[in-house]
Formats: structure tokens, C-alpha cells, sequence
């Protein structure tokens, strides 16, 4: 992997760069679908394409649950087993540490969890999960990691940091793919010394880039900003800088704004299940009645293939009736939207004009969605 930052608008943090990957480059800023189970909800590899999506999330612990490891090392790999050609980024499992907080048990060696499909116990050290990921050859991997909740008591938190410190070390020391990039995270709770530490930590490792951990985790927007904020500073210019699991158009363009390179959510796939689109006048919640004989395309702005086709009468039709379609049309939309946010993010920063560029989509979108 390598990783160039092509320009930075004089006004901000915000930087726009390439990361080159075995399977193609990636323009940062840059938004990445979240494809969990080996497959971004509703949408094909085709539609992601083009949509003009050029990296994808998938998650390690649930792929090495199911369908396993074995099968989809026999099929070639994840990206010949989804079918997706681009890149891709694996989350090792360290998110489900706090998802899966009921379910889980974490001591220094690393977390027994209750497999949420069979009940089974499952057992993964650092060395397991970067061993899954070198297995699944997604191009760029994350070391294994404790992620706590809010509000957390600073004396967990800082238990947490330490040992996810005392794993990155154990995750490079195993990590034999030289073909994959592996990102140390930066952990520390709502605590800005602990951030600190954390980062400077895993900067001295030299891992291939960095990832800010922790967030989206009942914190609320400025909480998460903080945290970014006692991170990011510490992180090396050269090297890439991952927001994990965040966020809303107005999460992407304030974050952009703090040199953030990548990001990923799910929220543009759950809201267009939720009936919710994402639109360049704001979110359009399309079960409202308002929305019965209304013949506009979702977003006259947007060239996706839905908006280009059907109307808004049409999409809560589909929406009332509960078809599938609705899913898949909606889906498509919003991923379009999400990633051509990050296309006029690039532009602007090449521009110089990003600062200007970030209050339009804060004016837009001025509540938390």
C-alpha cells in the first residue's frame, strides 16, 4: 500500500490523497460502503461500481463465523468469493467487543464470545484475528482491539487502552501478508491524556496507517469530535487516517475538515431500509404522505440511476407495498449520495474552497440524523 497526499486546503486540516492498494486506488477523502457479511445490503458489486464506490467494508468476526474461513480461502479469497474487485478493508472484530458486550468476555489473552448464530463459544487472541484476515486477503486489515462504551469509567478505559496497545504489538508481530496494510487503532474512551497516549503508542509500532477508534459509541456529537480531536494530532502526516463507523453527511464533512482520509457507516443502507433518503435539500423521509402524488425525482441533483428513473410517488409506493425494490432503489441512491459527498470534498479541497464548501452542508443538515 502506499498512500500520497496530493493537496490540502490552505484554510482546514482537510486533505485530499490517493491510496494505492493491490486491487486499485482509493481518492481520499473517501467513503466506504459497509459490506458486513461479504455483501453491501440490497446492492450488487456492479451497482456499488457504479456507483462510483472504490473500497468496501467487511467484518472479520462474523465472516470467520460464517461462512468460515476455509470456504472462502477455497473460493480464492474474499474478493473472488463476493465478487467485489476493488478494495478492500476488514474491521477485526474489535467493534463487537462492545456490540456483543453481553455476549463476551475479555481477558489479556483476548475475548471469548457467544457466537450469536449457534451459541458456541469462540475465542479470538490478536494472532487470531489478524490470522482470519490474512486468510480473507482484504488489501487492508485493522488490528484486533477493546472498544468500550459510553460513558466508561476512565480507570476501564485505561485498562482497555493498555491492552489494546499490548494487542497491536501482538497483531504486528504475527501479520505475515505483506500484500495486506495493517492499520493500528487508537483507543481511549472520552479522555484526552488517554487518547494521547494511545496514539503516540502505536505511532512508535509504525503501522501502515491508523485508525480512530471508539467513536459512535453513545457519545453524541461533540463528544465524538473531542475525541477525534485528542487523536488526530498525534497521527503522522504520510500515513492514512480512518474514522471508524461514522457517520452523517454532517459527520463527514466536519471530520474531512480535521484531516480524516476515510470512513465507514451503515447508515446509508439502514436509513434507506428505515424509508430515508439522503438528498442535497436535506433527509427525505418518504412514508410521509406528503411524498403520495409527489412526481419529482428524489434529488433533482443527483444522476444515480434511481433518481434519474422514478419519482418520489413511485419509491413510497414501493415503500407502502413492501417491496424489495424499495430497498434496493433507495440503497443505491444514498450510497450514490455518500460517495459523491466525498467526490465534492476532493474537489473542494483542491479547490481551496472547502471551509465555504462545509458550511453549505452544515446548513443542510443542521440536526444530528
Amino acid at each position: 500500500m502506499q498512500f500520497t497526499v496530493l493537496a490540502q486546503d490552505g484554510g482546514a486540516r482537510a486533505r485530499n490523497g490517493i491510496l494505492s492498494t493491490p486491487h486499485g486506488d482509493v481518492h481520499t477523502p473517501s467513503f466506504m460502503p459497509v459490506g458486513t457479511q461479504a455483501t453491501v445490503k440490497a446492492l450488487t458489486p456492479r451497482q456499488l461500481t457504479e456507483a462510483g464506490a472504490e473500497m468496501i467494508l467487511g467484518n472479520a468476526y462474523h465472516l470467520s463465523l460464517r461462512p468460515g474461513c476455509d470456504i472462502i480461502r477455497r473460493a480464492g479469497g474474499l474478493h473472488k468469493f463476493s465478487g467485489w474487485g476493488g478494495p478492500i478493508l476488514t474491521d477485526s472484530g474489535g467493534f463487537q467487543v462492545f456490540s456483543l458486550s453481553k455476549l463476551r468476555r475479555v481477558n489479556d489473552e483476548g475475548v471469548e464470545f457467544q457466537a450469536p448464530i449457534d451459541g458456541g463459544k469462540r475465542f479470538i487472541s490478536p494472532e487470531k484475528a489478524i490470522q482470519i484476515q490474512n486468510e480473507l486477503g482484504a488489501d487492508i486489515i485493522t488490528a484486533f482491539d477493546e472498544c468500550v462504551g459510553y460513558p466508561c469509567a476512565k480507570e476501564k478505559a485505561e485498562e482497555a487502552m493498555v491492552r489494546t496497545t499490548r494487542w497491536a504489538e501482538r497483531c504486528l508481530e504475527v501479520h505475515s501478508r505483506r500484500d495486506q496494510a495493517l492499520f493500528g487503532i487508537v483507543q481511549g474512551g472520552m479522555f484526552p491524556d488517554l487518547r494521547q497516549q494511545s496514539a503516540e503508542a502505536l505511532v512508535k509500532m509504525d503501522f501502515d496507517g491508523y485508525a480512530v477508534g471508539g467513536v459512535s459509541v453513545g457519545e453524541g456529537p461533540d463528544l465524538m469530535r473531542d475525541a477525534v480531536e485528542w487523536s488526530e494530532p498525534y497521527l503522522p502526516k504520510d500515513r492514512p487516517r480512518y474514522l471508524m463507523g461514522v457517520g452523517t453527511p454532517q459527520d463527514l464533512v466536519t471530520f474531512v475538515g480535521m484531516g480524516i482520509d476515510l470512513f465507514d457507516c451503515v447508515m446509508p443502507t439502514r436509513n434507506a431500509r428505515g424509508a430515508c433518503a439522503f438528498t442535497s435539500d436535506g433527509k427525505v423521509r418518504l412514508r410521509n404522505a406528503q411524498y403520495r402524488e409527489d412526481m419529482r425525482p428524489l434529488d433533482p441533483r443527483c444522476n444515480c440511476y434511481t433518481c434519474k428513473n422514478f419519482t418520489r410517488a413511485y419509491l413510497r409506493h414501493l415503500i407502502i407495498c413492501r417491496e424489495i425494490l424499495a430497498h434496493v432503489l433507495l440503497s443505491l441512491h444514498n450510497i450514490t449520495f455518500y460517495i459523491d459527498l466525498m467526490r465534492r470534498c476532493r474537489e473542494a479541497i483542491r479547490e481551496q474552497r472547502f471551509e465555504s464548501f462545509a458550511e453549505g452542508i452544515l446548513d443542510v443538515y443542521t440536526a444530528i440524523i
